[in-house]
């Protein structure tokens, strides 16, 4: 029996239909997902605390709707910045086995396409952010924008100090949250951003312990290749202690109340416990990659209990 051939309009749909798809796939790619979710968590963490915050001090509230169009912004102004940082480092992730098969370096879009729908996504967050939320939430949006991309980025293979310049856009997220509510920068948004900014060290500090060789062969500038495993494990336990003390701040301004201080107090001291952990001889990369998922669950757990005993 002959099977009819596809008609020739039929086959070009279908594969236009996959073509298409890929290319959504790609471009969803270039934000990076998986950072952006754990942005949702934290922005909305803020919110919500502040959200609080107002209502116990009298202050004028944001509505629902600001604050979903807020994170809109937030989400937009990270896809953004991750765009043009994997538009910058496209030669540098074709180096590295990790990031090799991204959409740039892989040659499945073309540098121009990341380029403009970078700027396009990032010019579009921040006017979204100054519109329809506030001037504060606009500025920071754009500042951690900017110095994400210009700043950041070409440090990467210039300095270890790198790090503690990204962890600044980097821990800006809660505190647009906050400021989305109150439109101001309180001590208690301070320390959502003194949270973030500590966790990011022993966070990545971690995936550079596992990921050297990687970061070495891209010329990247990491505390391992730099200055050896173990001054990274010293400043992973002493930015590990700096987050504990850090975290038990929330209480005595006013914004958590005694179930968040005891789980911060428990998760915090595991952290740090973990982390010394790693001072022990023979730890090895199977601890460092303990840390790196020890660290995600962290600060989901932290921001879970700050929401709950807000």
């Amino acid at each position: 029996m002959t099977i009819p051939a596809e008609p020739a309009h039929h086959a070009l749909g279908r594969h236009a239909q996959r073509s298409f798809g890929a290319l959504v796939a790609d471009l969803v790619a270039l934000t990076k997902p998986r950072i952006t979710r754990m942005v949702v968590a934290t922005m909305l963490g803020g919110a919500w605390v502040a959200d609080r915050f107002a209502k116990a001090n009298g202050l004028p509230e944001a509505s629902g709707r600001t604050v979903a169009i807020a994170l809109l912004g937030t989400v937009l102004v990270v896809a953004g910045a991750n765009t043009l940082n994997m538009y910058l480092e496209r030669d540098t992730d074709g180096l590295m086995e990790r990031t090799k098969d991204r959409p740039l370096p892989a040659g499945r879009l073309a540098p121009e396409v990341a380029l403009w729908f970078g700027v396009a996504l990032s010019v579009v967050s921040v006017a979204i952010l100054a519109l329809f939320v506030n001037a504060t939430t606009a500025l920071l949006g754009a500042f951690a924008l900017l110095s994400y991309v210009l700043v950041y980025t070409p440090l990467k293979r210039k300095t270890t100090l790198s790090l503690l310049i990204g962890a600044v856009p980097g821990a800006i997220p809660p505190l647009l949250g906050w400021t989305s509510v109150t439109g101001n920068v309180e001590a208690p948004g301070a320390v959502l951003f003194g949270i973030m900014f500590l966790w990011q060290v022993p966070h990545f500090l971690a995936i550079a312990l596992f990921r050297g060789n990687d970061y070495n062969r891209a010329g990247l500038k990491v505390m391992p290749i730099e200055r050896g495993e173990r001054a990274t494990r010293y400043h992973i336990i002493g930015y590990s202690i700096a987050l504990l003390a850090v975290s038990l701040l929330a209480m005595p301004l006013g914004v958590a109340g005694p179930v968040y201080s005891a789980a911060a107090l428990l998760l915090g001291a595991g952290f740090l416990g973990f982390g010394a952990w790693g001072l022990k001889a023979g730890t090895g990369t199977r601890w460092a990659r303990g840390l790196f998922g020890i660290s995600i669950v962290y600060l989901l757990l932290l921001f879970a209990a700050l929401m709950i005993g807000a």
